[in-house]
């Protein structure tokens, strides 16, 4: 079985099939995340955070699938640490002191422990990549967010462009015609 199957039927067995979320349930959100990641050429740890992306709940998705405080070693053994480590900083993110000023000061705040964490260029480019592919998927498949999440899109993008890689910035541009 593979890291993706496995990681799969964790999902499942975790319940992330009975959560809704934009467009289905967030087991599905999870898979069309990854999808894109895939598609867009992401690395394999990035789709593999990509599809495990909420695992920790989110800023702006609190429902959790694992207990970041004592489970983060079971997630890391399906997925390896570098997709583990990803998920947390995406999971932990504070995205009020962290989205706005993310180009200038590289750094993401951890809302869960307070702390922040300046991020290297590749560190930052999969965070980003992973935060736009995410946020697309959620435009695409939540109608009633569209009216406060594209002009927030419109205007957050531009300020990631020299973080994200081109496929990802491309396909934000054509959606969001920039």
């Amino acid at each position: 079985m593979s890291t993706f199957q496995d990681l799969g039927s964790l999902l499942l067995v975790r319940g992330a099939d009975e959560i809704d979320h934009a467009g289905g349930s967030l087991y599905v959100h999870l898979h069309r995340v990854a999808k894109r990641l895939t598609t867009l050429g992401a690395s394999e740890t990035l789709t593999l955070a990509g599809l495990a992306h909420a695992a920790y709940g989110t800023d702006g998705f609190p429902t959790h699938l694992f207990d970041w405080q004592t489970e983060r070693p079971v997630l890391e053994s399906v997925i390896g640490p570098e997709a583990e480590l990803l998920v947390y900083r995406y999971g932990a993110c504070d995205r009020e002191t962290s989205w706005r000023d993310l180009a200038e000061h590289r750094t993401v705040t951890d809302r869960f422990t307070g702390t922040s964490e300046e991020l290297s260029g590749e560190q930052l480019r999969e965070f980003v990549d992973l935060t736009i592919v995410n946020e697309l998927d959620v435009l695409d498949h939540a109608p009633k967010l569209a009216d406060k999440l594209r002009p927030f899109l419109q205007e957050q993008i531009p300020r990631w462009q020299s973080l994200t890689s081109p496929a990802v910035l491309a396909e934000a541009q054509r959606i969001l015609q920039l």
